[in-house]
């Protein structure tokens, strides 16, 4: 191609006017060129400009407004200048975990994380020593200012990151409140994958004149990684991941999850099972990070496990394989995900373990990405044990070279003349010694129980939907629910997606963990699973949807001699006063 036919050169950071400080960190962490949402949003943001910007996660936003607001930060003043706004603790930390990069060259400057889950401690001594750009959740951001700890009336800069995600999960009027409570003259950005009309609300009511911004998001998948999906139900995919791992000749690993509980979970059950595995999560500070990726570089640790978050910028050569153990609900994070291996050129391996009742996500994943996934077999148990034989074999002939040889075969030879013990006996004891007492093989599945006939039933009366949920029911993947009562209902204007989504941040749930759920006119009830630990439920009852604190407690059904109908018959007690009372609170 001639010079006239090159596309023009891209910009580069220090084409961007961006302070020498954030430039020189730009450099330590090897950007050169801004992304396309960077390259567009840095220039009007330094110049005082409001943004909005339309683009997909993954593009580089946090670097699109961090980048312009530590290039004109204020040492001098303590009390917090810039407010970014996030709808999820993981991407909060990741957001703040940014800022500390982009500004590892300015000394003095304090970036503090806030968010639900965290001891309150911590937040009220970062806030006291004072924190120049504070990153948080609504929820907690709220408690924090109704509380008088968060001092926004300096405030200069404000972001909404993910500002759609915030809205689905129930955050408008925290958002709102918020933004209320901020000076009038501020420079904001606000960041959002869509732009429904809430959306288009707040950008109209509290941003100045802003500059809008698309960038369009890439659905497309490189041409080097084969895609594969698997089908198997939930309650056997660790089985399924066991026999891949068997026989799959990988490298290295990622295995992404939907919550940061299940990175540590699997890779633990997976540790035990005796592969090299590691979590990484929004909760696992930095040094640990970049140790634990360290060790993936290096061929010390083979799988990660993985959140979408915490795998943001991960960029390792060696990585072979992807793994969706948990499908991701949107197709830009597939996209995402697999990017994660195929670099520098290299091949890779893609693959999506699908249960039956998530198809119409691998439909949407291949109508996105315009890419049909093949379909693949699980190794048998045959195909495993032919593998594990193999591995014995090779790890014998490794053994063969080693320096001791001389020394143990001595040892054995004394052994096989004082006990008379052929040799072949005494190698297949010294092996079953090495498997501390594992099975070596893998069993053959068991045959498929026969159906039995269910005997006839007398037919029970339909239930009502007034009657509201059962105490105890059995979710779609089997699992024991429970009923719990949270104290937000019609009258607060509340949509199950809006509780879902609050609860599921909060608690590390996922959408598969939730039952029935029923709003009523002051109160909702909705099943959960029955084993939430202490630390999940105190968690919950400081959840607030729609401003509201939930106070979620078990739901013990309605009083002996009363109707469950979720009317004035529900409104025990105090509960009522209080509801009346958060009604009338005036705003801030």
């Amino acid at each position: 191609m001639s010079d006239i036919e090159r596309d023009p050169e891209p910009p580069t950071f220090a084409d961007l006017d961006i302070d020498d400080r954030v430039l020189k960190a730009l450099s330590d962490v090897g950007y050169e060129s801004p992304s396309p949402i960077q390259a567009a949003t840095i220039p009007p943001l330094l110049a005082g400009n409001d943004v909005v910007g339309l683009a997909q996660t993954g593009t580089g936003k946090t670097a699109a407004f961090a980048v312009p607001i530590l290039s004109k930060i204020d040492l001098t003043q303590k009390s917090p200048q810039a407010l970014v706004l996030a709808p999820t603790r993981e991407l909060a930390l990741q957001v703040a975990e940014a800022f500390g990069k982009y500004s590892a060259h300015i000394p003095g400057l304090h970036v503090l994380p806030i968010y639900g889950g965290q001891s309150y401690g911590v937040q009220l001594s970062g806030l006291r020593r004072g924190a120049h750009v504070v990153v948080g959740t609504p929820g907690r951001v709220i408690d924090h200012l109704e509380k008088g700890t968060l001092d926004l009336s300096k405030l200069s800069y404000l972001v909404l990151d993910e500002a759609d995600e915030m809205l689905k999960m129930g955050f408008q009027e925290d958002v709102e409140r918020i933004l209320s409570d901020t000076p009038e003259y501020k420079q904001v950005a606000l960041f959002s994958a869509t732009m429904p009309g809430a959306i288009r609300k707040i950008s109209k009511q509290y941003l100045h004149d802003p500059v809008e911004i698309t960038v369009k998001s890439k659905t497309s998948t490189a041409s080097n990684i084969s895609q594969r999906y698997v089908q198997v139900a939930h309650q056997r995919k660790l089985d399924a991941l066991t026999r891949v791992l068997e026989v799959e000749d990988f490298e290295a690993m990622i295995i992404f999850v939907r919550t940061k509980q299940a990175t540590e979970d699997l890779a633990e059950r997976l540790r035990s099972r005796g592969f090299s595995a590691a979590a990484i999560n929004g909760d696992i500070v930095q040094a640990q990070r970049e140790r634990t990726i360290g060790q993936l570089k290096s061929g010390a640790l083979d799988i990660l496990v993985a959140t979408d978050v915490a795998a943001r910028g991960l960029d390792v050569d060696r990585i072979s394989h992807v793994v969706n153990y948990d499908i991701p609900h949107d197709t830009e994070s597939y996209v995402h995900r697999i990017g994660r291996t195929g670099r520098a050129g290299r091949a890779g391996e893609a693959l999506l373990f699908v249960a039956p009742r998530e198809r119409h996500l691998l439909k949407a994943i291949e109508k996105a990405t315009r890419q049909p996934l093949a379909e693949m077999q699980l190794p048998s148990v045959d195909d495993v044990n032919a593998q594990r034989v193999s591995k014995f074999g090779d790890s014998i002939t490794e053994s063969l070279t080693s320096d001791n040889l001389a020394l143990f075969r001595k040892m054995i030879e004394d052994y096989e003349q004082e006990h008379d013990v052929p040799l072949a006996d005494i190698a297949a004891a010294l092996a079953v010694q090495s498997r501390d007492g594992e099975a070596f093989l893998m069993a053959p599945e068991p045959p498929p129980a026969p159906r039995r006939e269910r005997e006839p039933r007398e037919p029970r009366p339909p239930r009502r939907f007034d009657d509201g949920p059962p105490t105890r029911s059995r979710g779609p993947e089997g699992q024991e629910l429970a009923t719990y009562r949270i104290a937000v209902g019609k009258r607060h204007r509340v949509v199950p997606g809006a509780i879902v989504g609050a609860i599921a941040n909060e608690g590390g749930l996922r959408r598969s963990d939730f039952g029935h759920i029923s709003i009523r006119p002051d109160h909702s009830l909705v099943e959960l699973p029955a084993d939430l630990s202490s630390e999940t439920l105190e968690a919950l009852r400081r959840t607030r949807i729609s401003g509201v604190l939930i106070q979620l407690q078990p739901d013990s059904g309605p009083p002996s001699g009363r109707p469950g109908r979720g009317g004035r018959d529900d409104r025990a007690g105090g509960k009522f006063q209080r509801d009346r009372d958060d009604r009338k609170r005036p705003r801030e």
